[in-house]
């Protein structure tokens, strides 16, 4: 077990950010991976030109990728968003008019999952607004992830980073899978559980893979405390992989971590080889 047995995607949004988002799968590619995921690479822009989604299409492509994860529209992210999904008036609208385009980049590429991040609460609008716009977001999204046979995850964050997200534990963030997959009667709405994020909150992470392995979709790493690359902090990250293989997670693990003052090419001397 270990390290050796996982199957590690890179996040190209967290890793390689020193090179143009063009080049970064020839990159991950060269270090020795065979899969990449990314938040929404066009921050400013749900529903970008069609020449930028063929560019970053052919990129993936000629580097042999394959893209295994993909965010919506989330904001200004990395920056002061995390998510636009409950967020009434225009960036609502701007989920709205993102979803079916990744969802139809994620399937030009054979990705099979999406991620909606919440977003975050907002002063002076009832949280019970924003929950139920966010319901109605999550649910279009849902039905587009299954029109393309894709899975939705829905992730928590931390509170130390992100004070105004709502779903900051794991029992938050699968309330609102079993609120989605109730909706839409489709079953493929699935947690993003982000061991960085739930250690930073002081959770039990054993305890939240014995109660929440069966309804994860993806797995996502980093080193606490820092962000970095297993190894750098103190978080038993190969026994905690090892714990959700055999609890029977077999999908892939993310590699969102910060691969500090070096290259990112740099910043995986800790995998096997």
């Amino acid at each position: 077990m270990g390290f050796a047995d996982q199957r590690f995607n890179v996040n190209l949004s967290i890793l390689f950010t020193e090179l143009p988002l063009l080049e970064r799968p020839a990159a991950a590619a060269a270090a020795g991976f065979t899969a990449v995921e990314l938040w929404w690479p066009w921050v400013d822009s749900p529903v970008p030109e069609r020449s930028e989604l063929d560019a970053l299409k052919r990129a993936i492509e000629d580097a042999g990728a394959q893209l295994t994860g993909l965010n919506f529209y989330a904001g200004q992210l990395p920056g002061p968003d995390r998510g636009a999904l409950s967020i009434p008036g225009e960036e609502s609208e701007r989920f709205r008019a993102n979803i079916d385009v990744a969802a139809d980049f994620a399937a030009s590429l054979g990705c099979a999952a999406l991620n909606a991040l919440y977003g975050n609460r907002v002063e002076g609008v009832d949280p019970a607004e924003q929950d139920a716009l966010a319901l109605e977001n999550l649910t279009l999204a849902a039905r587009a992830a299954d029109r393309i046979g894709a899975i939705l995850l829905i992730e928590a964050l931390n509170r130390p980073e992100s004070p105004l997200y709502p779903l900051v534990s794991a029992p938050a963030a699968v309330a609102v899978v079993d609120r989605v997959n109730e909706a839409t009667g489709l079953g493929n709405a699935r947690f993003l559980m982000d061991l960085y994020h739930l250690s930073m909150n002081g959770e039990d992470l054993p305890a939240v893979i014995e109660r929440f392995a069966s309804k994860t979709g993806h797995v996502q790493i980093a080193d606490n405390p820092g962000r970095g690359a297993p190894g750098t902090g103190s978080l038993p990250l190969e026994d905690l992989l090892d714990q959700l293989n055999k609890a029977g997670y077999d999908g892939w693990v993310g590699l969102e971590y910060k691969p500090g003052e070096r290259p990112s090419t740099e910043a995986f001397d800790w995998l096997p080889r």
